[in-house]
């Protein structure tokens, strides 16, 4: 059974840059595919970014056009944490952010269906 949990939400200024962590126990016998997601006010959660990790290396996989070339998806295995780095946020970036894992042999996409998810948190970003 995985844990996550997230941690880092704060309220900033556009143009900010906040760093979000998932601190994360999952098997060191299994590759994972571990996720980004957010929810806004009134809107569907969705996911922003996808990376894939066996323990030895990390590859992104995904990233949403809306935060393309502004989130880096990243995780340090020795700290079984994973972060989100969100640069120029705007505030249409505010939601509650979460992570999310999966086991998997390889495969790593945001339609999967996620096992184990974190509790959330809150990114606002005011202009």
């Amino acid at each position: 059974l995985a844990r996550l949990a997230e941690s880092g939400g704060d309220s900033v200024q556009a143009g900010g840059s906040l760093r979000l962590s998932c601190v994360a126990s999952l098997s060191t016998a299994n590759g994972y595919c571990m996720a980004w997601f957010r929810q806004a006010p009134g809107k569907e959660r969705v996911a922003i970014a996808t990376v894939y990790t066996n323990g030895r290396t990390t590859v992104p996989t995904y990233y949403a056009e809306t935060v393309k070339g502004r989130f880096t998806a990243s995780r340090d295995a020795a700290k079984a944490t994973l972060y989100l780095q969100m640069n120029n946020l705007q505030p249409e970036d505010t939601a509650v952010y979460q992570c999310a894992a999966l086991p998997s042999g390889g495969a790593c996409y945001p339609a999967l269906r996620f096992d184990f998810w974190g509790q959330g948190t809150q990114v606002t970003v005011s202009s």
